[in-house]
């Protein structure tokens, strides 16, 4: 398996290569050069692989078709100790579960270290750094940002690592107390913790400007753990099979998705899963007031929005307005096109803050042939929401989640998607204690493995929004004899 350059500047390389370089020199994502196709045979097999081997199992059938340059053995080892019931609890990692005797299933993603779905490709993420380091006999610098979950995941599966240093922006202010507990009460010397003065896309764009540097790349051995590095994408491929195999009898029958997103990570793993084969009906995608890719797939327009039009909402891991893996979605919706992709995303965007698809005579057939739909979620809808499935069936579910169920519901009930609908389950509702207290009136339980989470000390640097200011302060920290 090969993968290219959404913009087309980049030789094909192999998988080893794209896991350690994260962001392509030239700016675009790396994707695989095909996609490996699934028939009912395969389907059938790996149904048995779930129920005799678990997800470690399925995981290894599924990644190492896209990554065949990692040893097998390592590969499987590395799929064993991500995915265990030490860690998520049970041996099938990723439970769905029915909501009632409706037709919406919760897939179950939060049972990680961290409490959210991102627990799932950062665990992998880890081991596969640690096998493809040590092949190599070097180290890397993680350089992130996140929106709320991505950096405590992170961070937690990277923690012990001897050959990796990680570095991970964050929105001051813009994440629960307890988001901001979870990263900033670690106290190690090869983890730094950075808050910046604006939103996420002020972060994801110092992590990119950053990446752009050569030499400082280079130097410092820069590698990304954020969905803009394929390997996020292809293990979050996983469970979406998982979630299908879950709740389907045979091989050829069709599931919807109902997935929340901000930076489009999770609901392109579903797309790259419907593009192999799997049996995918509809990819419901449900935003936050931030609504930028419900308007891009309602009309056509991706209009990035500036810091100041970036809403504070409580479903805060979903305030993007640049969503970085909108342009892997994109390179297939133009046909893998690496020149228009690169003018869309690369000189229109930096030259005009927008693209318009409306006029293209392919776009709306190519929109519905990938059979995306999206609506948007508010605060009342995710409150709404959360009473309505704790009172009715006695399931608590967070804010994100909340909008995927919420849009799903919707859309469901006025007839646009019918057959079963697997909802997202991205993070559990202790993250969000003060919208829970608001839809229910109580708070939720507090895990005992979170006890004392609020009240440990904070090691967190405050740096303003200024590249040289942070690559300054980067290599000092790397500099430094204890980091």
């Amino acid at each position: 398996m090969r993968y290219v350059s959404t913009r087309g500047g980049m030789s094909p390389a192999g998988f080893s290569d794209v896991l350690l370089a994260g962001l392509a020199d030239d700016g675009g994502l790396y994707v695989p050069e095909t996609y490996p196709r699934l028939d009912a045979a395969t389907l059938r097999a790996w149904r048995g692989v779930l129920a005799e081997r678990g997800y470690a199992g399925l995981a290894y059938e599924v990644l190492r078709v896209f990554m065949d340059d990692i040893p097998v053995d390592d590969l499987e080892r590395c799929c064993r100790a991500a995915y265990n019931a030490d860690t998520f609890g049970s041996a099938l990692v990723a439970p769905v579960s029915r909501v009632g005797t409706s037709d919406l299933w919760l897939a179950h993603l939060s049972n990680g270290p961290t409490a959210a779905f991102k627990d799932m490709a950062m665990q992998l993420l880890g081991q596969l750094f640690e096998v493809e380091l040590e092949r190599r006999d070097t180290w890397m610098t993680v350089l992130a940002a996140t929106s709320g979950d991505t950096g405590s995941a992170a961070e937690h599966a990277m923690l012990g690592r001897e050959r990796v240093k990680v570095a991970m922006l964050t929105p001051r202010g813009r994440m629960t107390p307890f988001q901001q507990a979870q990263m900033y009460t670690i106290d190690d010397p090869a983890i730094l913790n950075v808050t910046i003065d604006g939103v996420f896309d002020d972060c994801q764009d110092l992590v990119k400007a950053t990446f752009g540097d050569a030499a400082f790349k280079a130097r410092h051995r820069l590698g990304a753990v954020n969905s803009i590095n394929a390997a996020r994408v292809l293990a979050q491929v996983v469970y979406a099979i998982a979630a299908w195999l879950q709740v389907t009898s045979r091989g050829d029958e069709r599931v919807s998705f109902a997935v929340p997103t901000g930076n489009f990570g999770d609901i392109l793993a579903v797309h790259v899963a419907r593009q192999m084969g799997l049996p995918v009906d509809t990819l419901i995608l449900a935003t936050n007031e931030n609504n930028i890719l419900a308007e891009f797939f309602a009309t056509g327009v991706y209009r990035p929005r500036s810091a100041a039009d970036t809403h504070a909402t409580s479903s805060p891991a979903m305030d993007i307005s640049k969503a970085s893996n909108l342009e892997r979605f994109v390179f297939d919706l133009v046909g893998r096109d690496p020149r228009r992709t690169s003018d869309l995303f690369g000189r229109q965007v930096a030259g005009r803050g927008f693209f318009d698809l409306s006029a293209d005579p392919g776009f709306r057939a190519q929109r519905e042939r990938f059979g995306v739909v999206a609506g948007t979620s508010t605060h009342a809808d995710r409150v709404a929401t959360i009473r309505s499935l704790w009172r009715e069936h006695g399931v608590l579910i967070d804010p994100h989640t909340a909008d995927g169920v919420g849009v799903a519901r919707r859309l469901m009930a006025s007839g646009e998607v019918t057959g079963p609908v697997i909802a997202y389950e991205t993070a559990l509702p202790v993250k969000f204690a003060e919208t829970i207290v608001e839809a229910i009136g109580e708070a939720p339980e507090v895990p005992a493995r979170f006890a004392g989470l609020a009240d440990a000390p904070w090691h967190v640097v405050d740096l303003p929004n200024d590249v040289d200011v942070l690559k300054s302060h980067l290599e000092a920290w790397l500099e430094r004899p204890e980091g």
